[in-house]
């Protein structure tokens, strides 16, 4: 999969997918927001709608599958049940699983990382965080729990809350166009 793409189910954390997508566009990465319903409005976990990019099925018809780059991101916001709609969504995870396998970075962060990211095949020895609770799932497939704030392990990309959702992007926007990029923008945010 080709480019940079944030996942949105009924019931994400609206702070931790609003703002990677924020870090991300202040840094000139064009990110897009993909509801995995047929249509463009995904509900957050605080019951506010928010309008996504493009529909599922855009999203399947607009992007270019195959080999990636580490540049190439897919990411999951938090948030129950987003996280739980998520990981319950064949057709996402098997893209899921084939960028991981083809070099793509995956970035989750709260519950997803436990949630979404356990359904990796191969997370043996990769360190990772998640949201207080729920690294029992993370442990279960060999990835090493880290209670850090984000953690970024090869191209596995981890964030702990939503306290942490600036840092989360930031994070993936120095993986993407530097350390230098994400520190402008952070110097921006006057942080």
């Amino acid at each position: 999969m080709k480019g940079v793409y944030i996942f949105l189910a009924d019931g994400f954390e609206v702070s931790e997918a609003l703002t990677t997508v924020n870090m991300l566009r202040r840094g000139g990465v064009n990110v897009k927001t993909v509801s995995i319903y047929d249509d463009r409005i995904v509900t957050s976990s605080n019951r506010i709608p928010v309008v996504a990019d493009m529909a599922f099925g855009e999203f399947r018809a607009s992007t270019s599958f195959g080999p990636c780059l580490p540049t190439d991101v897919m990411i999951f916001p938090g948030g129950m049940p987003g996280s739980a709609n998520l990981a319950a969504f064949p057709k996402l995870m098997d893209i899921m699983q084939e960028h991981y396998a083809n070099g793509g970075t995956v970035a989750a962060i709260c519950a997803a990382p436990s949630v979404v990211l356990s359904l990796l095949p191969d997370l043996d020895g990769k360190k990772m965080t998640c949201y207080d609770g729920f690294e029992e799932a993370l442990m279960a497939k060999g990835a090493e729990y880290v209670k850090e704030g984000v953690v970024t392990d090869g191209n596995v990309i981890t964030g702990r809350g939503p306290g942490w959702a600036v840092e989360f992007g930031l994070t993936i926007l120095a993986h993407i166009k530097g350390q230098e990029m994400a520190d402008k923008v952070k110097a921006g945010l006057m942080l």
